[in-house]
């Protein structure tokens, strides 16, 4: 159990439920007005903290730098809203609801050891030290705006294949056959003159020509790859914010209380 002495170490600090997950941060501490002892601790839940849920403080420990309550964090998330008024007190009725969503005995609760059942005392809000206090705690609701991580999309490399026609102008040669003739002459006689003087004779000659020819060679050209980078843009969040106002009956702007003449 959380004892007085300890409501300051436990204000502000974090909330983990029995299996060491955070609930939220610890924003009051309400006592019993009958015992004085503190009795329930309201837990900031939600992304940015806008949500307030009770938890019974009875059965809480002190774990290092945090408060650890026998209760599940969805459990605690989901706890019924009560309202409270305007000196920061919890009605009986209010108070009877969480007895009832946590599962405690509202009539064994308020046994005293004798049997007889006490009267109820409606519990009181954080920080009041003394059972005689007379001050009022204004409070104000702060907005603080986080950020999450998330998947905005995915990106792929893909690697097809596509064909092209391509066109290129080569210079191909080839042989065709042209007749030359050459007169009779002291020159060539002797060669002319060699054989028989009437017969019949072939000659071949082998025509040769050059034909484009189609290879193909895979050549490596680059190498592609997928690498992100952050880009920092501000974004407008608008929110609520609840304050608390106190204001005066029976005095006058200076506090001074009135008169009558």
């Amino acid at each position: 159990m959380i004892t007085r002495e300890q409501i300051a170490t436990v204000l502000d600090h974090p909330v983990h439920d029995a299996r060491g997950d955070k609930i939220g941060d610890a924003r009051h501490v309400f006592f019993d007005d009958m015992t004085g002892e503190p009795e329930w601790v309201s837990v900031r839940t939600g992304l940015f903290g806008t949500n307030e849920s009770f938890v019974p403080i009875h059965d809480a420990a002190l774990v290092e730098d945090h408060l650890e309550v026998p209760y599940a964090k969805d459990q605690v998330k989901d706890a019924p809203n009560v309202d409270i008024d305007a000196g920061g007190h919890l009605s009986e009725q209010e108070e009877q609801r969480l007895y009832q969503y946590y599962g405690i005995d509202w009539d064994a609760s308020w046994q005293d050891p004798s049997g007889t059942r006490q009267a109820q005392g409606t519990v009181g809000t954080a920080g009041t030290v003394g059972a005689a206090d007379d001050a009022m705690t204004r409070s104000e609701e702060e907005m603080h705006v986080g950020v999450e991580r998330r998947e905005a999309g995915r990106a792929r490399l893909r690697k097809y294949v596509v064909t092209e026609e391509q066109q290129y102008t080569v210079p191909v040669r080839h042989e065709e056959v042209r007749v030359e003739r050459e007169p009779i002459t002291d020159t060539n006689r002797d060669s002319a003159m060699t054989g028989p003087d009437i017969t019949e004779a072939e000659h071949d000659v082998t025509l040769y020509e050059e034909q484009p020819v189609v290879e193909t060679r895979a050549v490596p050209k680059e190498r592609v790859r997928l690498t992100t980078e952050e880009v920092t843009e501000e974004e407008t969040v608008t929110g609520e914010v609840r304050k608390e106002r106190i204001e005066t009956e029976g005095t006058d702007e200076h506090g001074d209380q009135r008169r009558r003449h």
